[in-house]
């Protein structure tokens, strides 16, 4: 029998957790098959597993987000009934989620207060900030405090999900996928201080990664799920990627296990012909931020065909105003944008005629249309063109469903998308097959420029693998990539040149075969010096210097 939560004050430090035959269904689909794991007292330990293996089922019924259906969950010796968050709360656990859940229009500040669920009815502001302030002095980052997420990057949101949860001292922290959208530097310094206050014993680490990296660099021990069975447990000091890697993947598919092991293994392709028309020039180009400053300061950038160029940077330095600005997102103060010699406004027809296709950030929310099925979706670009629909009269037309259905099931064939069928709402799909499902959209046809953001966000093994292959082909086919990550690692796999952004500019510049790791990051740190476009037209200079 569970024990009911006791009348007394939580306990404080790191807790003891275990897990039992736990099990959860959805329907006939069992996702967490009698998973039992233990997790020891003030430890980092990592959850291991491709999409769909029930690591986030896991964490999930951990933190009172899911029921299980079957087996139990201990607390420091007591198996506890965690119904809801509120009791995983009580309890000292605290889940960074891989998908925000921030409240878009509040600010910083009132994030990080609301997460304790106990803020008062009247609040003082000038004590509360000053805690708040001593609060990130003692975190390897910061965020400004009357920042609303609504304009905040990926990157930012991401730190305010961790700090909500640092905020509260949790006794065991939750973590799914917390370095996805971080910097190598950022990432090494978010584990290394949630490793360090598991080692002062004040709480306990369980935490999603499909990095092996953090994996040998952070964890104590390590759990391998596969297809929503625990298939391996060990000591990190005991084991190797390889053994691990072959743990994730199962037997008989001994290439797929050496590439997951091969995390930074070099794409071989030929050399950009410099002499190759360019497809895509952004010249001055000048774009305010959501608050009200400017974001991108006379920014200009050439990709010719043939070509991906990478644009780094830590996130929250105008990365996403630039794409937002190109694509037509965004309103341009100054500047312009031509693609394939034309100049390009971001109209759905210079869409279609010049062939710019893009995969934003965070695809669902930006690319996508949550409710309607995955082959509206996957029409969205197109469903006005033949063959899906038929002109009937001038001005007259059907929308052709069956064949909108039809080609749908071809993509998600050929793409290897993970649904209940073409019908399924997209919101349905996991974060790996959305990606898929809108990179199948995009690619359709002869494209001339794909703009990537952040394409492998959260995802597998097997899916970066893929959707990396994919980007490589838009490159061969002699189309023009521009490549935005903020994982340095990716940027220096796939570009022929690295770009790097800081404040709204291009700092440095750099052939990726001769990049140097420790020289983009302190560029990406703004620790370099900055060379001002001297050739930037006079409005985008008077409002650099105004702002």
């Amino acid at each position: 029998m569970t024990a009911p939560l006791d009348p007394i004050s939580p306990a404080t430090g790191a807790l003891a957790l275990e897990t039992f035959d736990l099990t959860k269904r959805f329907g006939a689909f069992t996702a967490m098959d009698s998973v039992t794991m233990k997790v020891a007292p003030g430890s980092v330990h990592a959850l291991l597993g491709e999409n769909g293996a029930g690591k986030s089922t896991l964490v999930k019924c951990v933190a009172g987000s899911q029921r299980p259906d079957g087996g139990s969950i201990v607390v420091d010796g007591r198996e506890r009934d965690i119904a809801t968050p509120v009791v995983a709360r009580s309890l000292g656990i605290g889940m960074v989620y891989q998908h925000f859940t921030l409240a878009p229009n509040m600010s910083v500040a009132e994030n990080l207060l609301l997460a304790g669920g106990r803020t008062p009815a009247l609040i003082d502001w000038p004590r509360a900030r000053e805690e708040l302030r001593a609060f990130l002095a003692t975190t390897p980052f910061s965020l400004a405090l009357d920042a609303t997420p609504a304009s905040l990057s990926a990157g930012e949101k991401q730190k305010l999900e961790l700090l909500k949860q640092l905020y509260l001292k949790p006794r065991l922290l939750i973590l799914d996928e917390p370095t996805s959208v971080l910097t190598p530097q950022e990432a090494d310094e978010v584990l290394a201080f949630v490793r360090a206050v598991a080692r002062r014993g004040e709480c306990t680490v369980l935490m999603i990664t499909h990095k092996f990296r953090e994996v040998m660099a952070y964890a104590d021990e390590v759990t391998v799920l596969r297809r929503g069975r625990k298939v391996h447990g060990t000591a990190v000091a005991t084991t190797t990627p390889a053994e691990l890697a072959h743990a994730m993947i199962g037997a008989g598919d001994e290439d797929a296990a050496a590439a997951v092991v091969d995390e930074g293994h070099a794409v071989a392709r030929v050399p950009t012909d410099a002499a190759a028309p360019i497809a895509l020039e952004v010249a001055d180009l000048v774009a305010m931020g959501d608050r009200g400053a400017l974001a991108v300061h006379g920014l200009s950038l050439a990709v010719r065909r043939g070509e991906i160029l990478g644009i780094a940077g830590v996130s929250g330095n105008g990365q996403r105003e630039l794409v937002e600005a190109i694509v037509g997102q965004r309103a341009r103060v100054a500047g312009s944008v031509r693609v394939i010699g034309q100049p390009y406004a971001g109209r759905r027809a210079e869409n279609r005629i010049l062939g710019l296709r893009a995969l934003p950030e965070e695809p669902l929310r930006n690319a996508s249309v949550g409710d309607l099925s995955v082959a509206h979706n996957m029409a969205l670009r197109d469903f006005d063109e033949a063959p899906l629909r038929r002109l009937i009269l001038p001005g007259i037309a059907w929308l052709r469903f069956a064949e909108w259905r039809s080609r749908a099931r071809d993509w998600i064939a050929a793409y290897g998308i993970k649904t209940r069928g073409e019908n399924a709402p997209i919101a349905s799909l996991s974060g790996g097959n959305v990606q898929r499902a809108v990179l199948a959209r995009e690619l359709a046809g002869e494209g001339n420029v794909l703009i990537a953001v952040n394409p492998v966000f959260g995802l597998d093994f097997a899916a970066v693998r893929e959707i990396h292959a994919r980007i490589v082909q838009v490159r061969a086919r002699g189309a023009a990539v521009l490549l935005v990550s903020e994982d340095l690692d990716e940027l220096l796999e796939l570009s022929d040149r690295i770009a790097v952004m800081s404040e709204g500019r291009i700092v440095f510049e750099t052939p990726a075969a001769s990049a140097d790791r420790k020289t983009i990051g302190a560029h990406m740190g703004g620790g370099a010096h900055v060379v001002e476009p001297a050739d930037a037209p006079a409005e985008a200079r008077a409002l650099t210097e105004a702002a």
